[in-house]
């Protein structure tokens, strides 16, 4: 009677599954991590990321459990929608979706953000402000949310 190849098979079995189950618990990468792929700093975004869609082309979608509000530069008053959008390249986020900057009495849109070397510039309409890079070092932390929701979601 010939012997079994069921011994030689059990080894790559094991293999194989050990393998797969690597794979699937490889991190998936969190905005955070692919907003540094396009070169612009984590603090750009605020805690409490719930999840984001990065499309081939560059656009995207990141979402928050509610809206966002936190204060940059000690003077701009930012807030977040539950959603914001736009297009991601190297150095540039274009046509911006959701982020609006405080203006007197009203909240105008922010168009654009561009890294021009250790500083970023935020795009309100034809009207532009820059800040060091350094500023945006961690993420800033939003009115109104409590830590442990915060710290749960990101």
């Amino acid at each position: 009677m010939a012997p079994s190849n069921r011994n030689a098979t059990y080894p790559f079995l094991v293999l194989l599954l050990l393998a797969a189950v690597a794979v699937a618990t490889e991190a998936t990468p969190t905005a955070y991590d692919m907003l540094e792929r396009y070169d612009f700093p984590r603090g750009i975004l605020p805690e409490g990321v719930q999840g984001y869609d990065l499309g081939p082309d560059g656009g995207f979608q990141v979402y928050f459990p509610r809206e966002c509000q936190f204060l940059l530069g000690k003077q701009w008053l930012v807030k977040y929608n539950t959603r914001i959008a736009g297009t991601a390249t190297a150095d540039k986020l274009a046509a911006l979706e959701g982020i609006y900057v405080k203006v007197l009495f009203l909240w105008i849109p922010v168009g654009e953000v561009d890294r021009d070397g250790d500083r970023l510039s935020f795009y309100i309409g034809p009207v532009s402000t820059s800040f060091p890079l350094a500023d945006f070092a961690d993420s800033p932390h939003c009115r109104g949310y409590d830590d442990g929701v915060a710290a749960a979601v990101s």
